[in-house]
């Protein structure tokens, strides 16, 4: 294994996580929030010179391969996490350092699970940290960082397979360097549209940046205590919007930008994934219809927290957990569904789910005709023998770490609903659940054991499992052929 190369890849990552403080001491010297332009500049010197030390010189063997790119991702990902948790311990409002990471993992992997019972009181630099944590770990960090440098050559394409989700990932044009320029124009683009969109219907400034940045990343952390709840029904309706539009995999937008209108359509996953929403929203309207004053509302509150969940963005207008039954269950299979691969939502992915559904076909037409020969088609292609075992591995692995997550944190006493939606909620990224963890509730009641746990599934989510086991066990092997 190269340790030089991952030192110097998660030295790099460090330093530009100095450089993304910007941001929020900028807001912390227009508010004139003392203590916590000094937590954010402190941070940034540290991550500097931390860096420095970790890069040392580059190294000569600059390649890396598969083992490689899943450790220094989950690495990575852990090393800018406790980074970015360092100025909200030392803002005062997260006296406990594990209710401080937590909060930043759940901004980092997009959750939007919060310790906090009240928003409101965070100074506006820690507030727009929060949501700015969003938009960093939407796309990934770590193509920004492929996107900027040229780390690794064409071995840099392991760094990028190991953070983007979906179950299989490629280039959109020869060089990866490329590709990440590519994906971070399209969502750069998309953000700042939607910013110029929620302006425009009315809503301020500060929140419509924080706004944007949540609904980019699919993360859901809002200003106010109510999320979504106050603002207009226009604001809402554009939230629902690019919650759905951020859902889509993102070689959609590509195709379209490329003028390959055609082939863009013809995307099937993006296909179910609308069709999803539409029955759900259908379903739950016509259900929650009783609750509101008419269909319109209805349907926007229906739409809004549907397009949420699916996305696992997080934000919500009315506390879901009122509604029926029926409705809620929907939701709950929601989460576990997701968004797209190689969008910025969580979940399993609906390509997984539609490839496993034409295998669960493609088995029980063999079984009925043994001498046939089928193959599973995805996307107008043949699906890999790989393929097929790679999203079997896959479940096989979340089921596991799903299990013991709700095993462990059953020891805090708490009701059923409320672990089992917690480990889904942070495990596919997306941040309420039902209960005692639902949209107006929060993380708190739980110990700093679950909360770690909790923190560990967030990353486990958002990295497709692989890479967080490989970091935990990279250890074990080796001490084992020691």
């Amino acid at each position: 294994m190269n340790h030089r190369m991952i030192r110097y890849i998660i030295g790099s990552l460090i330093q530009m996580e100095a450089a993304m403080f910007l941001l929020p001491t900028i807001t912390a010297l227009i508010y004139k929030e003392t203590v916590c332009i000094a937590a954010f500049m402190g941070t940034a010197l540290f991550c500097v010179m931390a860096g420095h030390l970790l890069k040392g010189k580059k190294p000569e063997d600059v390649t890396i391969f598969s083992s490689e790119g899943y450790v220094s991702v989950a690495v990575c990902w852990v090393m800018m996490s406790i980074c970015g948790a360092i100025p909200l311990y030392f803002s005062g409002y997260f006296p406990n350092p594990v209710d401080a990471l937590f909060e930043i993992v759940s901004g980092f992997t997009t959750t939007g699970a919060t310790i906090l019972g009240d928003v409101e009181i965070l100074p506006r630099s820690v507030l727009m940290w929060r949501s700015f944590s969003h938009w960093i770990g939407g796309m990934g960090v770590l193509v920004f960082m492929l996107a900027l440098l040229p780390l690794a050559g064409a071995s840099s394409m392991y760094l990028m397979r190991a953070e983007s989700p979906g179950p299989s990932v490629g280039k959109l044009v020869p060089k990866v360097r490329s590709t990440a320029k590519i994906l971070y124009s399209i969502y750069f683009f998309m953000t700042v549209l939607e910013l110029i969109l929620l302006l425009l219907a009315g809503c301020p400034l500060f929140d419509s940046v924080n706004l944007s940045f949540a609904t980019a990343g699919t993360g859901g952390f809002g200003v106010l205590n109510s999320s979504a709840g106050e603002y207009n029904g226009i604001i809402q309706i554009i939230l629902t919007v690019f919650m759905i539009l951020f859902g889509v995999n993102f070689n959609v937008y590509f195709l379209i930008y490329t003028k390959n209108i055609k082939d863009a359509f013809k995307c099937e996953e993006a296909r179910v994934y609308l069709g999803i929403i539409g029955a759900s929203v259908l379903l739950i309207t016509i259900n929650t219809f009783p609750m509101f004053s008419g269909f319109w509302e209805t349907l926007r509150h229906v739409a809004f927290q549907v397009a949420s969940i699916i996305t696992t963005t997080g934000f919500s207008t009315v506390d879901f957990e009122l509604w029926p039954e029926f409705s809620r269950t929907i939701l709950v299979i929601l989460m576990f569904v997701g968004a797209c691969a190689g969008s910025t939502g969580g979940g399993i992915k609906v390509s997984r789910i539609v490839i496993m559904a034409k295998t669960i076909v493609k088995e029980l037409a063999v079984m009925n005709h043994p001498r046939s020969v089928r193959k599973t088609r995805f996307e107008g292609k043949t699906v890999e023998h790989e393929v097929l075992r790679s999203i079997n591995v896959f479940l096989i692995a979340y089921l596991a770490v799903f299990v013991l997550s709700v095993l462990v944190i059953s020891l805090d006493n708490l009701d059923g609903i409320t672990n089992f939606t917690a480990v889904a909620s942070t495990i596919n990224n997306i941040g309420p659940g039902l209960s005692r963890v639902g949209p107006t509730q929060n993380f708190a009641v739980y110990s700093n054991l679950s909360k770690l746990v909790l923190t560990f599934d967030m990353l486990a989510g958002r990295l497709e499992i692989f890479p967080m086991l490989i970091m935990c066990t990279a250890g074990l092997k080796r001490k084992r052929w020691n």
